[in-house]
Formats: structure tokens, C-alpha cells, sequence
């Protein structure tokens, strides 16, 4: 039945809901606290990476984290006056790393990203967002044999769980990217993944889409939602708004309207930075590269190639720290000898995080009028399409293609 739906949250995890509620025949309000896609849908790396699986709390994360600690090129930097905040998250982080553990929620995450190429393939089809997607693979490169190594417990969990890549030799990393530096001995490369060539314009194009096919947009920051037996009401500085489902997508700002419905849920914010160098620097690379011995990755866009990197804990309000990240041109320079390393624009935005590297999804507890799809940390675009099938089954009283009981947020 048709149904009334707000979607809060115009990052990818809204957008894509939003218009795979709207193909579902249901009429659908998208609201956000600011315009599409102005948070961590913005600037990512574009990778659409099928069979992702590797969570972030790994066996042996708590020596890593204290060995990062510190480090001029550190990817990992917690602020000194947010350490007592993301004390409890990091305890729960570490807990996460229990090789047990780990392998659950490997499993959970291919389950989830298995199909995260044919959904969004499915979703872009005859429309204009199809041409920025692009089958290039992902590539990890490492230029020593200890980085290269540290990585055997990741490519036992990709073996345990079904999920396909190929190990490449030098010349084989040379014959995938002419233009990097001689200087990779080993590369691991999923094949079947593909990378966007604008993120923000894919995310603004969904959107466009929605709204021109008859769907709602509106500037709403939400500070209450409540729910009766028939409805949920939003209260926003600007007045109220009703329907007769709300799904919940707001990224790093879900954890305390999640928590108005019954629902503590240990999210936190990964601040993540990217720099974008010159237009003329995107055609050097084919495909995203992550640098395996500093944690960053070159992505070539239609806009120039960017670097992104760094995992800063500092909350959602402190000002960005931009040193970091320009810390690591050098890098870029070595890895990529003929890029242009001006800087043509820097960026910080704070992607949702959960400390066993899993989203929300599913129903709150107070009330089945309110879903929840938040939390998709690093996977947030390889998991957009995904994502709105999955919300939009659950929304027409359909069974999920996917069991959605480890995504619950009764799991904490």
C-alpha cells in the first residue's frame, strides 16, 4: 500500500532510499539539516568495492592503534580533548577485534556487499547516473614485503568468506597503472568492483531524479521524533512534520534521535580528509589505488585526482585540521611521480562509525514505523543501493534478500 515517508538524511544512504521508496510507489518527503550531500557522501574515495568484508577491528588493532599514536604520518589521530568522550567506543572497538568476532562480522559484510555493483547498476540503469560509474577494480599497492604481510589475516577472511581478488606481481601492478612508481612489490585487486568519477554529482543526480519525478526535498533539522500506534511526527525549529514512516539516514547525526526512540547505539564520527589536486591530474591513474604503507588513496575524478586518508576522532563540531592530510603530499609525489600536487581544494566531513564496523539496519524498538539505515562508515557508497532495496522491502512488507538480524540496533 502507499504509503507516506520521510527520509531523514540526503547523503547517499537517503538519496538512494528516497528514490527506491519513490519506484516503490510510495509518496516521499526528503529532508536533511543542510543541502544534499554536504556531509561524508561528499568526499569519498568513489569505490564500489563488491565483497567487501574486512572490518576495521582486526586482531592485533589495539597494538596498531597504539603504534599510530603519535606518528608524523599516522592515518589514526584522536584529539586530546575528545579522549575521555571516545574512551567507551574505543573499549568496544578493541572488543571487536577478537578473531571470533572478526570473522562474524566479516561474514556480515559480504552478505551486505556481495551484490553492491549489480544494485547500483540496477538503480542507475536508464538514467544519466549511469555513465559516472566506471568498471575499473579496486587496487591495494605495498611497496615492501612487511606491509604486504601484515595484510594475511584480511585475505583470509576475503578466502573464508567467498570474496574474489587476485595477488599481482611488480609488473602486473605496472601493466594495470603504467604511471605509478616502480616501487610496489605486491598488489591485491578485486576485479569486480567499480568507482564513481563524482560522488557529490551522483549523490545531487539521485536527487534530481527523486525530485523530478515527483518527489519532495526540504531544508528540516530534526531535534524530536516521536511515534504513536499510527504515525511518527518530526519537530524541527521550522515546525512539525508527519507519515506514516520515517526512515532514519542522517549518517553521523542518527545517534541521538535513535536514542529519543529507545535506542543506544555507541556511534561515533571517523572525520575523514581529502585534498583534490589539479584537473589534469585525474587521467594518471585508471582506477582508485590505496597506498598500503600509508593508509591513503589516489582516486581519479572528473574534477582531478583526490588523496583521501586520515581517521581523526575529535567529534562532530571541532574545526578541522587540515596539516595532516597535506602531511602526506610527499607521499602522493613518490607514489605518482608526474601528479600535480597543488592543492586545489581540502575538505574534512565525519563519517558514521560503529565499533564492529557494521550499519543499523532495521526497525527501532519503540515503534515499526520508524527505520533505521545509518552507520556505514567506509562503506557508505558501496552500500548506498544496497542499502534502499533493503529499505524499500522492508517499507512494502517484504522479506529482505538478506537476513537483517546482525544489523539491528538491539545488537549493542
Amino acid at each position: 500500500m502507499k504509503k507516506k515517508i520521510i527520509v531523514i538524511g540526503a547523503g547517499v544512504i537517503g538519496a538512494t532510499s528516497a528514490l527506491a521508496l519513490q519506484r516503490d510507489g510510495h509518496e516521499v518527503l526528503l529532508i536533511d539539516r543542510d543541502a544534499p550531500c554536504s556531509g561524508a557522501s561528499f568526499g569519498n574515495a568513489g569505490g564500489i568495492v563488491n565483497g567487501s568484508c574486512v572490518p576495521t577491528a582486526m586482531p592485533g588493532i589495539l597494538k596498531n592503534v597504539m603504534g599510530m599514536i603519535g606518528q608524523p604520518l599516522s592515518p589514526l589521530s584522536i584529539r586530546p580533548a575528545y579522549l575521555h568522550k571516545i574512551s567507551p567506543w574505543l573499549m568496544r572497538f578493541i572488543w571487536q577485534s577478537r578473531l571470533s568476532t572478526v570473522q562474524q562480522n566479516a561474514i556480515y559484510l559480504q552478505s551486505l556487499s556481495h551484490d553492491a555493483v549489480a544494485s547500483w547498476k540496477k538503480l542507475t540503469a536508464n538514467t544519466p547516473l549511469s555513465c559516472l560509474l566506471r568498471d575499473t577494480g579496486w587496487l591495494k599497492v605495498y611497496e615492501s614485503d612487511n606491509a604486504f604481510n601484515n595484510t594475511r589475516n584480511a585475505l583470509n577472511l576475503h578466502d573464508q568468506v567467498g570474496s574474489a581478488y587476485e595477488i599481482l606481481s611488480a609488473g602486473q601492478i605496472k601493466d594495470l597503472e603504467p604511471n605509478l612508481a616502480p616501487i610496489f612489490k605486491h598488489g591485491f585487486y578485486q576485479k569486480d568492483s567499480i568507482s564513481v568519477t563524482d560522488p557529490e554529482k551522483l549523490v545531487l543526480g539521485l536527487v534530481d531524479l527523486f525530485t523530478k519525478n515527483g518527489g519532495s526535498y526540504k531544508q528540516f533539522p530534526v531535534s524530536e521524533i516521536t511515534t504513536n500506534e499510527h504515525s511518527v511526527t518530526l519537530k524541527g525549529s521550522s515546525g512539525y512534520l508527519t507519515a506514516d514512516k520515517v526512515v532514519l539516514a542522517a549518517g553521523a547525526w542518527s545517534k541521538s534521535l535513535a536514542k529519543q526512540l529507545g535506542d543506544i547505539v555507541p556511534l561515533d564520527t571517523e572525520r575523514g580528509y581529502h585534498l583534490m589536486f589539479p584537473e589534469s591530474t585525474g587521467s594518471l591513474l585508471k582506477r582508485p589505488v590505496l597506498n598500503g604503507e600509508n593508509s591513503f588513496v589516489l582516486a581519479p575524478m572528473n574534477k582531478g585526482m583526490r588523496m583521501t586518508s586520515q581517521v581523526e576522532f575529535a567529534g562532530l563540531i571541532a574545526k578541522p585540521n587540515y596539516s595532516r592530510v597535506r602531511s602526506l603530499i610527499p607521499c602522493a609525489k613518490r607514489m605518482l611521480p608526474k601528479i600535480d600536487t597543488h592543492e586545489e581544494s581540502v575538505w574534512m566531513g565525519c563519517r558514521p562509525s560503529l565499533p564492529d564496523s557494521l550499519p543499523v539496519i532495521g526497525f527501532s524498538q519503540q515503534s515499526n514505523h520508524v527505520l533505521y539505515a545509518f552507520g556505514h562508515q567506509h562503506l557508505g557508497m558501496t552500500l548506498g543501493a544496497t542499502t534502499a532495496y533493503i529499505v524499500s522491502d522492508l517499507l512494502g512488507n517484504r522479506e529482505a534478500n538478506i537476513s537483517i538480524f546482525p544489523y539491528q540496533a538491539t545488537r549493542f
